[in-house]
């Protein structure tokens, strides 16, 4: 009996150790035979991020749609009279705004300028704009000498022609005009103004001598422009005297001691040399601007040369972007303006009332078109406060009625969101109506609609779900998986959709592994 029981005992101590081991190798193929990552990724695609509103709303009698301008003008063109069947979107009455439309234009083009400068800046500067860069500048410096030189010749030829007119045109009619005692020939001016002129010819012999030195040792190293400036002050100085020479001369009569053919000669001497010195600060204002330009160009094509060698800083393209921005809201601007001078029908209908006429001036707010619906009915839903910003009129809404079930889909369209709010449960709600774009039989008034409203749609950009994204001191970032490591990257956000997903602008590219759950 003693055997049996020693027999047993080490029988159920051997069977103990069995179902033990048993039962911890059953545990560990359930729980430590496989891996398990701590976290969960999605890798990045490009896709469409869809933001949605979705309300119930109820269905009612369709009503008349009453339209007006939000902002005051001049009636310019009336499309539709009563009766008329219009379709959503169709331009009913349209205000002067040529003057907006011209803005709009141009902001566009000014858009479009910033961002092909911040694509350029992005892009970075490649040997061929460096290499043509150059060229310009190369052309500007040949430009800057070839005005130079016109610059040379056109001082020259100043002197030239003042040289002219004083020793050859006037001097005729001087006895030693180079002297130190000019006088004229005759004596037959009023007032005194041969005195005048006898004295200012000594004036003019000093500035044509000393013009004829510095004209002597003018190159194109010289400082042209500073000579120019002397140059124009002798030729002002000229221009005064042969002025008061032409008086004199004009004043003279024939006599015995000089003939009318003399005079007359004199007056065309006079004549030419003023004409001639008139020309020459013409041109030498004209050669003297063509130099500054020129040499503005050349700096301004330095500078440019010295930028795209020194490549683009992160400042440049923050910078361009803001402009980009700017530009942007410009346009956006431009284009409420422009909607708010015309009326477009929101449904498909028949007009009712048109009070439009060409050439009328209308204040803002005034019944100018109203439309009823084709569809005989319409839906009535409150949006919430969060979400009415989000709407505007003529956005398209997907409508499912609990009659049919979610198989059958209307389409709708926003044509009112009333401007006071509802409180419902103490929050602000605001009532939107829509408008059927159909008619469709199977529609009855009272039933309860299921409204989904696209506000916004994003094509083929990139997107992670909403849960990716982390926010720490303000700033976005996700978890990206490395080489088995986890970095977090800082990301900027664009649209966010109504089914988990959000829209990436900048900070990961298509491929990447993105956690979404840590555990």
């Amino acid at each position: 009996m003693q055997k049996i029981k020693e027999y047993l005992k080490k029988h159920y101590i051997v069977s103990s150790v069995i179902g033990l081991a048993v039962f911890f190798f059953l545990i560990y193929l359930i729980f430590g035979g496989k891996e398990e990552f701590p976290y969960d990724t999605v890798v990045v695609e490009k896709g469409d991020v869809v933001q949605e509103v979705s309300v119930t709303g109820s269905i009612k009698p369709a009503q008349d749609v009453n339209l007006a301008f939000e902002k005051g003008g001049k009636i310019s063109r009336v499309y539709v009279e009563v009766s008329d069947r219009v379709y959503s979107g169709k331009t009913l009455v349209q205000l002067d705004n040529g003057d907006i439309w011209a803005q709009l234009q141009g902001a566009k083009a000014d858009l479009k300028s910033q961002q092909a400068k911040l694509d350029e800046l992005k892009r970075g500067t490649r040997e061929e704009e460096i290499g043509i860069q150059e060229t310009k500048v190369v052309s500007a410096e040949v430009a800057v000498e070839d005005a130079k030189q016109n610059l040379l010749d056109k001082l020259n030829d100043a002197y030239t022609k003042s040289d002219d007119a004083i020793r050859n045109k006037t001097d005729q009619f001087f006895s030693n005009p180079r002297g130190a005692s000019p006088s004229l020939i005759f004596s037959n001016s009023p007032s005194g103004i041969d005195y005048q002129v006898e004295s200012d010819r000594i004036l003019v012999e000093e500035i044509l001598t000393n013009w004829q030195t510095d004209d002597f040792i003018l190159s194109l190293e010289s400082d042209l422009l500073s000579f120019t400036s002397e140059a124009k002050t002798n030729l002002d100085t000229t221009k005064a005297f042969l002025e008061k020479t032409a008086l004199v001369i004009n004043s003279l009569t024939s006599s015995s001691a000089l003939s009318q053919t003399t005079i007359d000669g004199w007056k065309s001497a006079v004549s030419t040399a003023r004409t001639n010195v008139n020309t020459a600060i013409v041109n030498l204002s004209a050669a003297e601007e063509e130099l500054k330009t020129d040499n503005s160009a050349l700096v301004l094509a330095e500078q440019e040369l010295e930028l795209k060698k020194a490549g683009t800083v992160a400042e440049q393209v923050l910078a361009q972007e803001a402009k980009v921005e700017s530009a942007q809201a410009a346009v956006r601007n431009y284009e409420a303006q422009l909607s708010k001078t015309i009326i477009r029908s929101p449904i498909k209908g028949i007009v009712t009332k048109q009070e439009a006429k060409v050439g009328e001036i209308v204040p803002a707010n005034q019944l100018m078109v109203a439309v009823i619906s084709d569809a005989n009915f319409e839906i009535e839903a409150d949006i919430p406060e969060v979400d009415v910003a989000k709407l505007e009129l003529e956005d398209v809404a997907r409508v499912t009625l609990d009659a049919y079930g979610d198989d059958i889909v209307f389409e709708v369209v926003v044509v009112a969101i009333d401007p006071a709010e509802t409180l419902i449960e103490g929050v602000p709600s605001y009532k939107t109506t829509f408008q059927f774009k159909e008619k469709d039989e199977r529609i009855r008034s009272g039933m309860t609609a299921n409204l989904d409203i696209l506000t916004d749609k994003k094509e083929g950009v990139i997107a992670v779900p909403q849960r990716a994204v982390i926010t720490k001191g303000g700033i976005k970032f996700v978890r990206i998986v490395k080489g088995g490591n986890i970095e977090e990257v800082e990301v900027k956000t664009g649209l966010k959709g109504s089914f988990g997903e959000i829209e990436i602008l900048e900070g990961i590219n298509e491929g990447d592994e993105v956690v979404t759950f840590m555990r």
